[in-house]
């Protein structure tokens, strides 16, 4: 069976929850899930002055696994329109994979969660990409998958680039019901474009 991870970091937790949601359309879907987030870089002592709650009881991704999935779903909050850094340090410690082309040939796809409805879920994907083209992976977006993604009814995350939520600077407002559906679109689809790619 196919096998998709969903490799996620989350600070104060909406993108976890998003992922739940992902999940749930890859399984849908028809393949193998694998759940994991990025290892935190910031002290406790810094977590706490950011009132940061404790981490998802999720394990922590090494490099040297990402070879047996056949396919990665990667979910993190923008920082400045672009990765988080705790994700930069785990992308860049995958040289030793990029030398042998390891991940070469598989999909690849993104979630988000930002502060504010304009705060940079599509360039984040868009700064992303060098990472994605140095290993020859390739990109599999969202597009318009999903009927709500074309709603202005009300603030409502993700794009034609990945699913996503927008939190509030203060990380108050949860991801709608709206958001979690497109999330669920994007792990059907994404399981459709796995299963076809290693067939």
């Amino acid at each position: 069976m196919v096998k998709i991870f969903v490799i996620t970091y989350s600070t104060y937790g909406h993108v976890d929850k998003v992922a739940e949601s992902i999940v749930k359309g890859l399984e849908k879907g028809g393949v193998e899930v694998g759940r994991y987030q990025i290892a935190e870089t910031l002290s406790d002592e810094i977590l706490a002055k950011m009132h940061a709650p404790p981490k998802a009881d999720i394990p922590i991704i090494n490099t040297s696994q990402l070879p047996e999935a056949d396919g990665f779903l990667f979910g993190f909050p923008t920082r400045y329109g672009t990765m988080p850094a705790q994700v930069k340090a785990f992308l860049d410690s995958t040289g030793g994979l990029w030398a042998k082309q390891a991940l070469a040939g598989k999909p690849v796809g993104f979630f988000f969660s930002t502060a504010s409805q304009h705060g940079g879920q599509e360039v984040t994907a868009y700064t992303t990409l060098p990472f994605v083209a140095h290993h020859g992976l390739i990109y599999v977006p969202l597009g318009y998958t999903n009927a709500h993604m074309s709603d202005n009814s009300e603030v409502i995350g993700g794009s034609a680039w990945g699913a996503g939520t927008v939190a509030n600077s203060d990380g108050s407002r949860q991801p709608s019901e709206k958001e979690l559906e497109i999330a669920v679109t994007q792990g059907e689809r994404f399981a459709e474009v796995a299963k076809k790619l290693a067939a």
